[in-house]
């Protein structure tokens, strides 16, 4: 038998449950924050050594990023909830196939949606109403971005993958060395060679290849439940079907999701470039609780999703009680840690006092408040964990899209309430209405799937 195998994961669903949850949950968080701290790097690092648009023209592409990858990565989840499922009922076989459908799957809309956001993404900027000073700027990032999609797009598969069996601990490692090479390449790239926005996204492209060719040599290495062959690399029709049944579903919700935040964003676009590079420096900041709480969130459908396939109703409930009762710990925790620091934490990305102002204002709104989208992702992923995938994504087009569009065209075009501050208040309000009616759905479905169980 080799080294290391994922077989002792075997042991996921046994023991303390809530202890378990933290184990695997810990990594991921770490993960999550690590490469938050490299893409605070990438703004730093052009706020301090490159040109005064840099901040902002990186800062904007975000929303146009997730929305172009969005439905794809979509697939990932479906991958991740099929595999955990797969998992609980300890079937290999079918573990097999998922995992060679899903890298593939993987590669293929890597390399579409690359050649797709290379030759479209200034068209889409420009619909974005992104500044004229920064969309030059904007569109050379996004070039060179779109090259190593498929890089990234092989690393959020296999990383899917290693997660729903409970394996967090490797992707940590792996994204750990890629983003010191991240960083330093950024300095090497900006400071000595002068490139600007062109050397960031360099540098993140060769650390996206580096994690993805380390995920998968990880794989191939594997005797256990994602055990990877290349040259039986294959789509297998029936796992394809299913990842799609779960997985397309949750990517239309992050277009969705992505639509919603392009609007935003180009409604921050028309405030001006202070607003756009103080509130590029924020979002930066509040993505930190975001993935402390989102990773607990993957973690829950990962347990649920075990506990599923093993007919276990009493570590269902377990999962979610004790997921939630982490989510809403550690954002309030983070939240208020964001809150108190946030000052002198924006003056490491923008140093103009108007730019920190904008970027505290929407903070102060926000950090807070974000364990109430912790909460919402932990009960729309767990929805489809037990087998119902559409209903989240209705839920999520009326409860977050549809206000958050709805709030635009009318408080917004308000005179008085055309500020940063009024964009902000909608993010809580949306997350405070969609996590009611996911939980209320949650109850449900558990209802109905304990019957059938």
């Amino acid at each position: 038998m080799k080294a290391k195998t994922y077989d002792r994961d075997n042991n996921l669903m046994s023991g303390n449950l809530f202890i378990n949850i933290i184990k695997v949950a810990l990594p991921l968080m770490l993960s999550g924050i690590l490469q938050l701290f490299y893409n605070a790097a990438d703004l730093i690092v052009c706020g301090q050594f490159g040109s005064d648009k840099s901040v902002g023209a990186i800062s904007s592409t975000n929303s146009l990023i997730n929305l172009i990858i969005g439905l794809f990565m979509g697939l990932s989840v479906g991958a991740s909830v099929l595999m955990s499922r797969t998992y609980g009922a300890q079937d290999k076989e079918k573990a097999y196939r998922i995992t060679h459908t899903a890298i593939l799957l993987s590669i293929v809309i890597g390399v579409i949606l690359g050649i797709f956001g290379m030759i479209f993404n200034r068209y889409f900027l420009i619909m974005m109403k992104s500044p004229t000073d920064v969309i030059d700027l904007s569109s050379q990032y996004l070039f060179i971005y779109f090259m190593g999609l498929p890089f990234s797009m092989i690393y959020n598969f296999g990383s899917a993958l290693l997660r729903s069996i409970g394996e967090t601990k490797k992707p940590f490692y792996y994204l750990t060395f890629a983003g010191i090479i991240n960083v330093l390449l950024n300095l090497f790239l900006v400071i000595v060679l002068k490139l600007d926005v062109a050397g960031v996204a360099i540098a993140t492209i060769v650390s996206q290849g580096i994690s993805a060719i380390l995920v998968i040599n990880n794989l191939v290495k594997s005797n256990g439940y994602c055990m990877l062959n290349l040259k039986e690399l294959k789509i297998y029709n029936l796992e394809m079907k299913e990842i799609i049944k779960i997985g397309l579903p949750a990517g239309f919700q992050s277009i969705l999701f992505s639509l919603s935040n392009v609007l935003i964003q180009s409604s921050i676009n028309s405030l001006g470039a202070s607003v756009m590079n103080g509130s590029g420096a924020a979002q930066s900041l509040e993505g930190f609780g975001y993935v402390t709480m989102n990773s607990v969130a993957q973690t829950c459908v990962t347990f649920v999703g075990a506990s599923y396939g093993a007919n276990n109703k009493e570590n269902i409930n377990k999962s979610l009680k004790y997921s939630s009762f982490l989510i809403i710990t550690i954002g309030l925790i983070v939240g208020l840690i964001l809150m108190i620091f946030s000052r002198p934490l924006l003056s490491l990305y923008v140093s103009d006092p108007l730019d920190i102002n904008y970027g505290y204002e929407r903070m102060k709104i926000i950090v807070l408040t974000y364990f109430l989208c912790g909460l919402m992702d932990a009960y729309a992923l767990s929805i489809r964990a037990l087998g119902y995938s559409i209903l989240p994504t209705i839920v999520s087009l009326l409860g977050v899209c549809g206000m958050r569009v709805l709030w635009v065209y009318t408080i917004f075009k308000i005179p008085a309430y055309h500020t940063i501050q009024s964009l902000a208040i909608s993010y809580p309000i949306s997350w405070l209405i969609t996590g009611l009616i996911q939980f209320v759905i949650l109850l449900i479905v558990k209802r109905k799937v304990f019957k059938k169980m």
